[in-house]
């Protein structure tokens, strides 16, 4: 087992309210947004997962050119719980798991870094926090591979971190790509 934990990019969502595949959408230099994730991602954490579903398959050769092990969640409709556990439980032997949500492309490398290194001295269940508000990616240790396998709903792994509250260590950065995710085309403007 490694000393920091797998990443987990979790890129498998129907993008409903964005009205088309908001993943491959152009963000920063004109990279689509999943791949402009994936490289942050890849940067700060070099054992990373990327979740997928069937429409983003044609990527798979360009996110492992890139350093990340492509999973397909095929019950991707599921909703994010779904895709949690599939990239958990590919790599069941991690000492924990960072969660990043791959319309979150503003996240700077060097909190994802930092968030990795509170995980790695032992904190169970990691979460930035940014101008009082509490962020994304969040990180969780080996303790909760059972909790985070049972993930099948749309609801992520809320219900883990509010089970839990005395085990969640907040972190101060500053970094507000912590609390910009992309819903809507409008939040790219």
């Amino acid at each position: 087992m490694s000393n920091l934990p797998v990443g987990i990019l979790l890129a498998a969502g129907q993008s409903q309210r964005f009205g088309g595949n908001k993943l491959l959408h152009p963000v920063l230099d004109g990279t689509p947004m999943l791949i402009s994730s994936a490289q942050t991602l890849i940067k700060a954490l070099p054992d990373t997962i990327v979740v997928i579903n069937r429409d983003l398959v044609p990527y798979t050769t360009q996110l492992e050119a890139l350093g990340l092990q492509v999973i397909v969640n095929e019950f991707s409709e599921a909703g994010i719980g779904s895709s949690i556990s599939t990239g958990v439980r590919a790599s069941e032997n991690a000492e924990g798991w960072l969660i990043v949500l791959a319309d979150m492309p503003y996240i700077k490398p060097e909190t994802i870094i930092l968030l990795a290194e509170k995980m790695r001295d032992g904190a169970e269940i990691v979460a930035p926090v940014f101008e009082q508000q509490r962020g994304h990616p969040v990180g969780f240790s080996h303790r909760y591979l059972g909790e985070l396998t049972a993930l099948s709903e749309d609801i992520g792994a809320r219900n883990i971190i509010n089970h839990h509250q005395d085990k969640l260590e907040l972190v101060t950065v500053d970094d507000d790509g912590i609390i910009k995710d992309i819903d809507y085309l409008s939040e790219l403007a």
